[in-house]
């Protein structure tokens, strides 16, 4: 949202154009994708599929997220807006691995 202000200059009248910092604040919603327990895939096969869906994960953090999920029943793989959220969700669906989306809070 934006708001117009006349202020009087030296010759004429200037438009400024003043933005809310309200408005600039309010970001897009971000949602978590997360990894389910996977008693079928072996751990290899998951941490894979996890940097070939997400390929900013390193190595390391792929066989995190896969040990979280493995120990908790769910790991956290990334935070992001929910068209990727969405992509890599179902990537991970397409290879046979649990994922799901929600709403970051």
């Amino acid at each position: 949202m934006s708001i117009i202000k006349l202020e009087k200059g030296d010759n004429n009248n200037a438009a400024v154009l003043e933005k809310k910092t309200a408005a600039l604040k309010n970001k897009s919603p971000k949602y978590k994708v997360l990894l389910h327990n996977d008693p079928v895939n072996s751990m290899e096969y998951i941490t894979i599929a996890l940097r070939e869906v997400v390929p900013q994960l390193s190595e390391q953090d792929a066989i995190a997220i896969m040990l979280e999920a493995h120990n908790n029943g769910v790991g956290l793989v990334i935070v992001c807006d929910l068209e990727p959220a969405e992509f890599y969700s179902e990537s991970l669906k397409s290879k046979g691995i649990s994922s799901s989306i929600e709403k970051d809070e």
